[in-house]
């Protein structure tokens, strides 16, 4: 017959959800940063905005704007003092900048 105390029943738990966090976490301590010169330079004109997520991640902030012939959205991502920011126009990249590197 198995001890089941409460206590290391608890432990248990604990231990998985922590394990859980670490495993899916996309910019752990381990992986390091998404925004890099090699993910950005990834980024070309046409790619939709779930693939530029894939590579950079979600962005900081987003800016959405309605112009009368299509779409604008801005997507920036921050870290620190680097910064790279993508345009789309009705939804696909249209443009990108970036001081990584400079």
């Amino acid at each position: 017959m198995k001890n089941n105390h409460p206590l290391q029943r608890r432990c248990g738990i604990i231990f998985a959800l922590v394990l859980f966090a670490f495993t899916s976490c996309e910019r752990g301590a381990l992986s390091g940063s998404r925004l890099t010169n090699a993910n950005y330079d990834q980024i070309t004109t046409g790619m939709s905005k779930s693939q530029v997520e894939k590579i950079l991640g979600a962005p900081t902030t987003v800016e959405t704007k309605d112009v009368i012939i299509y779409k604008k959205t801005t997507y920036r991502y921050e870290e620190g003092t680097k910064f790279a920011v993508v345009t789309f126009k009705n939804d696909e990249v249209d443009g990108k900048d970036t001081n990584l590197g400079r």
